[in-house]
C-alpha cells in the first residue's frame, strides 16, 4: 500500500507546476533576458524597470509566479531571492523555497526554510515543508526532528504524528511507528491514517488489522476501495489463513484488474502453498497487467527455479534485475544459478 502523506510540500510544488511538466531552463544570461522581454513577461519587466526601489519586491514576486506558472522555474527562483531579500515575507519565503527544490538547489532551500521557521515561529508551514524536503532528501533523522519538535510546541498535531510514524516505519521501527499512527489516528480518525496504521498492524501479524480494515469497508458505500481488502488478505498471508487471504486478494482483483500488488500477493500465497503452477500463473497475469513489474518477473523465476528450471529462472531474474539493478534478490538468484 502506497503511503498517503501530507501535502503541503507537494501543494506548493503543484503550484510552481500548475501549467505541467517542466520546459528547458534558459541556459545564459542574453537567453535569460530575451524571456523577460516576451509575453508574457514582458509588461512586468517593464514595470520593474520604471519603478521605484520601494515597489519592486511585489513587482518580483508577481514575475516570478508568472514564471513558475510557465515552468521557468530557475528564473523564477531569482525573482523570489530579490524579492525575498528586500522585503522576506511568508509567502515569498514559501514560493522561492519551494522553486529551489524544484531546481534541485536543496541545500539552498534547507538554509532558508531553517530561516524562515526563525522569522515566523507561529507558521507550521516551513517546519512542514522542511519536514518534506528532509524526507525527500533521505534525511530521516532530521525530519523526525523537526516533527517531534513540533510536537513539542503542540501534541495534538495529528500530521506530525503521521509524518514520524512513516518514518519510523521507513526506518523500520515498528514499535515506534504504531505508537505515532495510533496517536494520529485517536485525534484525527480518518480513512488514510486508518489504513496505515491498519496495513502495519496487518505486516505485524496483529488482529487489529482486521477490526480497523472492517471499520473503513463499513463507510465505503460505493464498494470501491481497493486497500482495507488488501490489507485484510495481507494479515490472513501472515497468520497462514490462506483461502481467506485469496478471497481477499480475488476481490481486489474484481474491484480493480489491474491491481498488480493484488497478483503478487495472491501468487505468493500459492508459491508457500508449494502450488508452483498455480502461482506461476498468476505472476504471468501480473506481467500481463504491467510489463514493466519487476516484482512479478522474479517470483515467476522463482516458480521456474522451485520446479527445476534452472536456465528459465535465470532468464526471468535477469528482466527482473533489469528493471530494477537495485532488485538485491533477483541477483541473489542470478549468483545461485551459476
Amino acid at each position: 500500500m502506497k503511503h498517503i502523506g501530507r501535502t503541503h510540500f507537494a501543494y506548493l510544488l503543484a503550484i510552481c507546476l500548475a501549467a505541467g511538466a517542466c520546459k528547458g531552463t534558459a541556459k545564459d544570461k542574453g537567453e535569460d533576458e530575451d524571456i523577460l522581454h516576451k509575453a508574457p513577461f514582458l509588461s512586468l519587466t517593464d514595470s520593474i524597470n520604471q519603478s521605484a526601489p520601494a515597489g519592486q519586491p511585489s513587482l518580483y514576486f508577481r514575475r516570478a509566479e508568472r514564471l513558475a506558472h510557465n515552468n521557468f522555474h530557475e528564473l523564477a527562483a531569482l525573482d523570489y531571492r530579490r524579492s525575498w531579500d528586500e522585503n522576506p515575507e511568508e509567502a515569498t519565503g514559501l514560493r522561492y523555497a519551494a522553486t529551489l527544490t524544484i531546481i534541485g538547489q536543496t541545500a539552498k532551500a534547507e538554509k532558508l526554510l531553517l530561516d524562515c521557521r526563525r522569522r515566523y515561529p507561529a507558521n507550521p508551514s516551513f517546519s512542514n515543508m522542511l519536514g518534506d524536503l528532509y524526507q525527500q532528501s533521505g534525511k530521516t533523522k532530521e525530519a523526525i526532528q523537526v516533527y517531534d519538535d513540533q510536537l513539542r510546541s503542540d501534541s495534538t498535531n495529528f500530521e506530525a504524528w503521521y509524518e514520524k510514524g512513516l518514518l519510523l516505519e521507513r526506518a523500520k521501527d515498528t514499535t515506534g511507528a504504531l505508537l505515532a499512527l495510533q496517536k494520529a489516528y485517536t485525534i484525527q480518525p480518518i480513512t488514510t491514517y486508518a489504513l496505515e496504521l491498519a496495513h502495519l498492524y496487518a505486516e505485524s501479524s496483529n488482529p487489529e488489522a482486521l477490526t480497523l480494515a472492517d471499520e473503513v469497508l463499513r463507510k465505503d458505500l460505493n464498494h470501491e476501495l481497493l486497500d482495507p481488502l488488501f490489507i485484510k488478505g495481507i494479515y490472513y498471508s501472515n497468520t497462514g489463513l490462506y483461502k481467506k487471504a485469496i478471497e481477499n486478494f480475488d476481490s481486489c482483483i474484481a474491484r480493480d484488474w489491474k491491481f498488480t500488488d493484488a497478483y503478487l500477493e495472491k501468487g505468493i500465497v500459492l508459491y508457500h502453498q508449494k502450488k508452483y503452477e498455480e502461482a506461476q500463473t498468476i505472476f504471468q497475469l501480473s506481467v500481463k497487467v504491467s510489463n514493466t513489474y519487476p516484482d512479478g518477473y522474479f517470483w515467476i523465476g522463482r516458480c521456474y527455479e522451485a520446479t527445476g528450471h534452472k536456465e528459465e529462472a535465470r532468464i526471468f531474474y535477469q528482466r527482473a534485475l533489469a528493471l530494477d539493478k537495485d532488485f538485491k534478490e533477483a541477483a541473489e538468484g542470478i549468483k545461485r544459478l551459476k
